[in-house]
């Protein structure tokens, strides 16, 4: 038995894919690939928005915040799921655990939070454009990057602090390749009320205001675009937002479903809580580049001038 008031410190087990514990090597193969584009897309964002000056506007400024989060998502949980699945290496300590977890729910958190401030640009955009430049100054967007990254860390901390004093029975086995705090605080032998009262506060203080305030965000702003008496003017504003909409649906529908899957699914066969983890951490790392680079035009531009030959 392994407890937090014990000499040896607690210890878990990481879980690679239930029922391919055999296949581990190929599955890496198609995780690797996605990491890659994960992170090659990203940081091609990056690379782009920083070097283009014709990019240097608010929207493209809060689109590299969005793609630095996704690079720190990504490589968050790339150590322990490559040690999973190429090293069978599953032991990870509570310290380690509470590392990864500050970085992993931290860079979610904070991607929460620019795709609020994501909706707020398309919102100024459309329906204020003459303030828009007067409204989003440079000086703002770093104020917004400030406030976002506190935030983060006034929603986390405490989630991370409350664990140092849980006490843990083996033989803690984990349903991720990474730690993941629902999953960590459910091997507990003693009560996780005060944690699960915490974490449901920081679930509320996230998406429970972020995604209300970006679909208030997007009715006024498809009102302010049903106002405009132009087809082909409302055609073009309701585009700029298609890339956006795609970003919060591919980061949001997954989250909630693997906060239910965690919350109510404890029956549920383990590939579905392997499943539903990696759409949540790997898909928008993996699909908001090509969303933007392909529904973007200033980015297709950008792409085109950084690779000329690949018409």
């Amino acid at each position: 038995m392994l407890s937090a008031g014990n000499s040896t410190p607690p210890t878990f087990f990481l879980t690679g894919v239930p029922g391919l514990e055999a296949f581990h090597i190929w599955v890496s193969i198609p995780f690797c690939c996605l990491c890659t584009i994960a992170l090659l897309g990203n940081s091609t964002i990056l690379y782009v928005v920083i070097t283009d000056s014709s990019l240097h506007e608010p929207m493209y400024y809060f689109l590299s915040m969005l793609s630095t989060t996704d690079i720190g998502i990504t490589v968050s949980s790339l150590p322990t799921t490559l040690g999973v699945l190429w090293f069978n290496a599953r032991i990870i300590s509570l310290d380690a655990c509470i590392v990864q977890m500050f970085f992993l729910h931290g860079f979610t958190l904070m991607e929460s939070s620019v795709l609020l401030a994501m909706a707020f640009d398309r919102f100024v955009a459309i329906c204020n454009p003459l303030r828009y430049a007067v409204i989003l100054t440079n000086s703002r967007i770093i104020k917004a990057g400030v406030v976002i990254f506190v935030r983060m860390l006034i929603i986390l901390m405490p989630l991370l602090l409350l664990l140092k004093g849980l006490s843990f029975c083996g033989p803690n086995m984990l349903s991720h390749s990474y730690c993941y705090h629902p999953d960590v605080i459910k091997c507990s032998c003693s009560s996780i009320k005060v944690n699960c009262i915490c974490g449901f506060v920081a679930l509320i203080l996230t998406s429970g205001i972020d995604v209300p305030c970006i679909l208030l965000s997007y009715v006024l702003i498809i009102k302010s675009i049903l106002s405009v008496a132009s087809p082909e003017e409302r055609q073009k504003a309701f585009g700029t937002c298609i890339s956006h909409i795609g970003a919060v649906a591919i980061f949001y529908i997954p989250w909630v479903i693997l906060a239910l899957v965690h919350r109510f699914g404890h029956k549920a066969p383990p590939y579905i809580h392997t499943l539903m983890s990696n759409l949540h951490f790997l898909f928008p790392p993996v699909l908001n580049p090509i969303i933007y680079s392909v529904k973007t035009k200033q980015i297709r531009k950008a792409f085109c001038r950084l690779f000329p030959n690949t018409d």
